[in-house]
């Protein structure tokens, strides 16, 4: 670093959150396991034989609540394993879309985004948008076309404020009791070419000799392969429910909806990123369904190319969207022209990082690629109650262990430090959110999945993230980086049907 230069800002302070309780549990599990024990010692103080009935199956539940794989309970590992079976026993994983069909709604879509459906609202301005509309929990979900700002072509001041200012967005939902969560999603594919082919070919001019118009052409033929196309959008997803207004039908609820993005949009002006408009609804039925058939990106890029608005009636609709089979496994997604495999978030970067940390694994990849964060904003009120409360189980296990005589590791005492400095910026008016972060990876050919497997774990390697393949949900990872509204932990609450 020369004399004079400043050293660039860096970030972090990201935690699990970890409540109070021992060994790993929470408060509930915490008293189980107090209850089992004590209820055990007491059975041997009335008769030494009946410790050879009640230990054994004290130890195996103790067992299988404190071993952990990968970070996840042995118990829990069994749970999602339980349900897996089941699904597959029923034949859950595995997606047809008939041709002749007298059932209405046969066309919906595969798995948890089954229960959408898709809605036209107006916008305010004269134009209008498209919704996306869970049926199952009635919130709808809006998507935000934006053109980021390159850092590499800005001072870092400028950089460091559009974090500021990203940051300052965060914080404001928390003033906004309708939103649920927020979803950034960069979706990165090599270049499919028609874009190019159709700009060339319109400015193509009659009268130009024929060997000049053989070389544009060659030449336009042959970007594909050295070039790639990226797309950035904002998904909102909102609860109409939770409106002042309390809306009373879908286009009350839709109304809820524009009066809330007229909130939030202005706002995103100052996070480095320029706003497009809202998607409308063809772009969106194109959006999901370029993710099921990945060989139809190029004609559908076209379609909406010339019928954004879907008004000459030549753009998908959501009737098209879906695929025309699908088939889940334990470790990919198998859909139409495409074979996926999708990651979550397994551990955020341990030491500070620079506001570019996420470049190589959002950045272009031989493949098509979405990388998505997804924001769930605490409500201010909560915020509070939920810092003071991670605090409060931060010295209960510090208290803990002095009681029992063992010294605190490295983690443990960063673990504190960063709960105590999530509580001081929480009372200086910083916004408290839950992240997720969600990676998928889509091949044509199914024989590349392990190199495109290779690519996107070493991206989140130079990235200081540890990912996790979402074994036995990959449907669902994969519909979580779609315009479509899905949250995965809200999914897992959910006893399947």
């Amino acid at each position: 670093m020369t004399a004079g230069q400043a050293a660039p800002r860096t970030y972090g302070g990201w935690r699990r959150r970890r409540p109070m309780g021992l060994l790993g549990l929470g408060p509930a599990g915490t008293l189980v396991l107090f209850a089992a024990v004590i209820g055990v010692l007491a059975s041997v103080t009335v008769s030494p034989r009946t410790a050879e009935f009640a230990a054994p199956p004290v130890i195996a539940g103790a067992g299988l609540s404190l071993v952990r794989v990968n970070g996840m309970p042995f118990a829990t590992l069994l749970w999602v394993k339980a349900r897996w079976r089941l699904a597959t026993a029923r034949d859950w994983t595995s997606y047809q879309a008939g041709t002749v069909t007298a059932r209405p709604g046969a066309f919906q879509l595969p798995g948890v985004l089954a229960p959408t459906a898709l809605v036209s609202a107006e916008d305010g301005y004269g134009g209008r948008y498209g919704l996306v509309w869970d049926r199952r929990t009635g919130c709808l979900t809006a998507t935000v076309k934006v053109t980021p700002s390159s850092p590499w072509l800005a001072d870092t001041a400028d950089a460091d404020t559009w974090v500021a200012g990203w940051g300052a967005w965060l914080a404001m939902l928390g003033y906004q009791p309708a939103v649920c969560w927020v979803s950034v999603t960069v979706e990165t594919a090599p270049e499919s070419g028609t874009r190019l082919a159709d700009q060339v070919a319109a400015a193509a001019s009659p009268w130009a000799p024929e060997a000049a118009r053989q070389i544009v052409a060659a030449v336009a033929a042959a970007a594909p392969s050295a070039s790639a196309s990226t797309s950035v959008r904002i998904s909102i997803t909102v609860d109409p429910r939770a409106d002042p207004a309390k809306p009373g039908t879908l286009a009350e609820a839709a109304a809820a909806v524009t009066r809330t993005l007229h909130g939030l949009l202005p706002g995103l002006g100052g996070c480095g990123v320029a706003v497009d408009g809202l998607a409308s609804p063809a772009e969106l039925a194109g959006m999901v369904r370029g993710a099921y058939d990945p060989a139809a990106r190029g004609e559908i890029a076209r379609v909406l190319a010339a019928d954004p608005d879907g008004r000459k009636g030549t753009s998908p609709t959501w009737l098209d969207a879906g695929p025309v089979g699908a088939q889940e496994f334990s470790d990919f997604y198998q859909h139409d022209s495409g074979q996926s495999i999708s990651w979550t978030w397994h551990e955020a970067p341990r030491q500070h990082v620079t506001s570019g940390v996420l470049a190589r694994l959002a950045g272009p990849a031989p493949m098509i690629k979405r990388v998505t964060l997804q924001y769930r904003p605490l409500p201010a009120a909560a915020a509070a109650r939920a810092i003071e409360a991670e605090v409060n189980a931060a010295g209960f296990r510090d208290a803990y262990r002095r009681r029992t005589g063992r010294d605190s590791t490295a983690r443990d005492s960063a673990d504190s430090a960063r709960a105590a400095q999530a509580a001081i910026e929480e009372a200086s008016g910083s916004g408290v959110v839950l992240m997720a972060l969600y990676v998928t990876a889509t091949v044509t050919d199914a024989g590349a999945l392990p190199q495109a497997a290779a690519s996107v774990e070493q991206a989140a390697e130079s990235s200081l993230i540890r990912l996790r393949r979402a074994y036995n949900s990959q449907s669902a990872a994969f519909a979580a980086g779609l315009p479509c509204g899905i949250c995965p932990p809200l999914l897992s609450r959910r006893w399947p049907r």
